[in-house]
């Protein structure tokens, strides 16, 4: 077993060596809570939550972190402009703390109904500003970060100093757009990006902290480095977070860190975004869709399988139909994992009873789709299987039942990806899209019967064939005929 995972540093895949033996440390962006989460938020989420539960699975320790962005130029201005979002009516005045928490919350409660499991620490950057402190005063004594001259109160990473700065997106500062996180007449070069901010007459006097250069707010890159070095020491294994943020955020998180005698992150790896038929979604345009939306459309382990199903590093492209093919995908393997559980096949399982084509495809830079296709590949085997000795029947045995290996197996890969833990194996198999096609099933099923009670063997074939052609095998036994997809 040896895991790869793409390294965006090195633009390749790499084996993955971990920093402390038996343990993974992760850290990986979350939100900035000044508005709603949108699909991108919640895509990402889920490709680190598969991440922890394959490493897991790997026999690896995970330490994950996912912060809370708490303070930064959004969260006041829509917190300045009293705008209504549709929780509980308008909300004038809202502080901009309150905001906060408040779409905290929202995120949260989309994390949770997605099965996207919590990391183990989950910091906010306002509880964390003595370690960014601590960061900024190590960064001006290595001669890499400077206070603002114009007595702004601004302190800003001096980009020049470091040789290094660019590696992570291989670009020269040169070719750089400019930063424009701060005013540019307190820098000594435009793409200076800011460390702190001077507290500004307009903004709330809550949004301020007292620090040695003056009371004031940390800049957005520097929180992340601070909280990833709290919780995870200065060399860990992997940052992670949207293909957005390579640059400028990851960019200068690391120059930063690695500037201030930091190991920082051994790997990084990027989720892909999502797109709206080929095209970027956006607010503009009007083609975004929400996960509050998706959900209203489907089950949760639909969207969750929807979300999770792209190779993570690809780009997810959302149309109509969409979750309609993915509620299909996700309801035949719970469909089949009912049945099985019916026929008294138990679903508690084992690593051994993990396909090794699954494990395989894990293991190659988490390629979610291959492990699919090892999954329902599984589902059609176990399928065949339960037709070959009839649930029910008095010389059946759940142990050495043709279908219990299958069962187990897919009980296995749909737990690891987070799938099973959002089925109903205890209602009805598959939902209520399968209730609706069982009821079509068994009345085809009456119909057959009937005819072969009368020995219309040619209506009975035709009734048995249309089934078929419709992709449901049918077994016939002494007390009946079931039927299941095939």
């Amino acid at each position: 077993m040896t895991l790869r995972f793409y390294d965006t540093a090195s633009a390749s895949v790499q084996d993955f060596e971990p920093v402390h033996d038996g343990e993974v440390r992760l850290y990986y962006c979350g939100a900035t809570v000044q508005g709603r989460p949108h699909i991108g938020h919640v895509r990402s989420a889920l490709v680190f939550d598969i991440l922890t539960r394959w490493l897991r699975f790997r026999g690896f320790r995970v330490i994950s972190v996912r912060n809370v962005t708490d303070i930064d130029d959004k969260i006041l201005a829509n917190s300045a402009a009293s705008f209504a979002d549709g929780f509980q009516g308008e909300h004038p005045d809202e502080s901009w703390w309150a905001l906060a928490y408040r779409f905290e919350r929202i995120f949260a409660e989309s994390y949770a109904a997605l099965g996207i499991e919590d990391p183990t620490y989950e910091p906010r950057a306002t509880g964390h500003i003595p370690e960014m402190h601590q960061l900024i005063d190590q960064l001006i004594r290595a001669g890499h970060a400077y206070p603002a001259e114009d007595g702004s109160g601004d302190v800003y990473f001096d980009v020049r100093s470091w040789p290094r700065y660019g590696e992570l997106t291989r670009q020269r500062v040169e070719d750089m757009q400019d930063a424009p996180d701060a005013d540019p007449r307190g820098k000594r070069d435009p793409r200076d990006f800011a460390l702190w901010k001077g507290h500004k007459p307009e903004d709330p006097g809550t949004a301020a902290w007292d620090s040695p250069w003056g009371r004031g707010r940390p800049g957005w890159h520097l929180e992340c480095s601070a909280m990833a070095g709290k919780y995870l020491g200065e060399t860990f294994d992997i940052h992670g977070g949207g293909l957005d943020l390579r640059f400028p955020h990851h960019e200068n998180e690391l120059a930063q860190s690695a500037a201030a005698g930091r190991g920082f992150a051994r790997y990084w790896m990027h989720n892909g975004l999502v797109a709206y038929q080929g095209e970027k979604m956006s607010k503009s345009v009007g083609n975004t869709i929400s996960p509050e939306e998706m959900l209203q459309m489907a089950r949760p382990l639909a969207v969750r399988y929807y979300l999770g199903q792209a190779q993570y590093r690809s780009v997810l492209d959302y149309r109509p139909g969409s979750l309609d093919e993915a509620t299909a995908a996700v309801e035949r393997i719970e469909a089949f994992l009912k049945t099985a559980q019916d026929a008294g096949i138990d679903l508690v399982w084992t690593p051994a009873d993990v396909p090794g084509g699954f494990g395989e495809a894990m293991d190659d830079d988490l390629n979610v789709p291959r492990a699919l296709g090892a999954l329902h590949e599984a589902v059609r085997q176990g399928n065949a299987a339960l037709h070959t000795q009839r649930p029910g029947d008095p010389s059946s045995t759940t142990a050495d039942h043709p279908a219990a290996a299958a069962a187990r197996g897919v009980a296995a890969m749909s737990e690891i990806l987070g799938l099973r833990q959002l089925m109903d194996l205890e209602g009805s198999a598959g939902g209520g899209e399968h209730a609706a096609l069982d009821h079509l099933v068994q009345d085809l099923l009456e119909r057959r019967a009937a005819a072969r009670a009368e020995k219309n063997w040619t209506e009975a074939d035709r009734l048995r064939d249309t089934l078929a052609a419709a992709g449901i095998h049918v077994a016939d036994g002494s007390d009946g005929s079931t039927w299941a997809l095939a």
